[in-house]
């Protein structure tokens, strides 16, 4: 059988340095971003792979984007929820969070490039509008891809398309969504999603009392510990390092965090978004009104 469009493409750029990939939702973007690695380990080399959506992660879980290396197609199949590396961003849209998007991925970009020979970037599918156009700008400005592979069904990356190009003289591939792409439902992307934080809270879960100083941002003076119950937050160690989630819980007028990471926890970062430990939901939260009431 001959190879298709998007596999001759991987072949093209099986010895890259480095590859984005961006598209809305559903255009095959992990997909591509696999074959990619698989051409790259054809060839004998190593992989770094960023999953930087953080709405249906394959790698760690949703709110982070992670990175896996890749050392051999065993590798490639298998433990994706493992991942070498997280960054917590507290939310599952980069929305209101670009900031915080955008530094995740390119640090992880960093790390990947000291240990692999290739890096691939798999983005999130906001495309759209000032928020989609500037984050895809940063993300471009800080990981500096070598080549950028846009896939869609029409014309809808023709304006970043020509951003990226005019603004950082890139190589742009576009290419054509594969006809065998089927879009995904909401309810199959939550359901998705919620899998994900289920198995990031699997046990043994432990509850462990925290100090008002050790949460980034910091709380404000006076803060009534009820207004923090269900947010979700990344468990840190003492090298800034997210080792995975934990769930703020208020007992007694004590505040607790509920994680399977507690061990080596040296700081909470805050996120953006309640947690159900029910059926493993999530209500978006503005951390600003949370906080200061505002």
């Amino acid at each position: 059988m001959a190879p298709t469009l998007h596999e001759e493409l991987a072949q093209e750029l099986a010895s890259a340095a480095s590859v984005m990939l961006i598209g809305a939702l559903d255009t095959g973007k992990t997909t591509m971003s696999r074959r990619l690695a698989r051409a790259a380990l054809d060839e004998g080399r190593t992989v770094g792979y960023i999953d930087a959506d953080i709405g249906n992660s394959s790698i760690g879980p949703p709110t982070c984007v992670g990175l896996r290396l890749l050392g051999s197609h065993h590798d490639l199949e298998h433990a994706w929820d493992q991942p070498d590396a997280l960054h917590f961003v507290g939310g599952i849209s980069p929305e209101r969070l670009v900031l915080q998007h955008v530094i995740a991925t390119a640090a992880l970009v960093d790390q990947a490039r000291e240990g692999a020979d290739m890096v691939v970037i798999d983005t999130s599918p906001m495309i759209a509008g000032v928020v989609g156009e500037t984050l895809k700008y940063h993300k471009m400005e800080l990981c500096r891809p070598e080549t950028v592979i846009a896939l869609q069904r029409g014309g809808e990356l023709e304006p970043v398309v020509g951003m990226l190009r005019r603004f950082f003289g890139a190589n742009v591939v576009t290419a054509p969504v594969e006809g065998d792409v089927m879009p995904s439902s909401p309810d199959e992307r939550m359901g998705r999603r919620a899998a994900r934080f289920e198995a990031a809270f699997l046990g043994p879960l432990e509850r462990w009392r925290v100090r008002p100083t050790v949460f980034a941002p910091t709380l404000p003076s006076g803060l009534d510990p009820a207004r923090l119950d269900g947010l979700l937050v990344g468990i840190h160690d003492t090298e800034g390092r997210c080792q995975g989630l934990g769930r703020l819980e208020v007992d007694d007028g004590n505040l607790k965090v509920l994680t399977n990471r507690g061990e080596g926890m040296q700081g909470l970062r805050l996120g953006s978004v309640r947690l159900d430990l029910e059926r493993f939901e999530v209500r978006p939260v503005n951390l600003r009104e949370l906080m200061f009431g505002l």
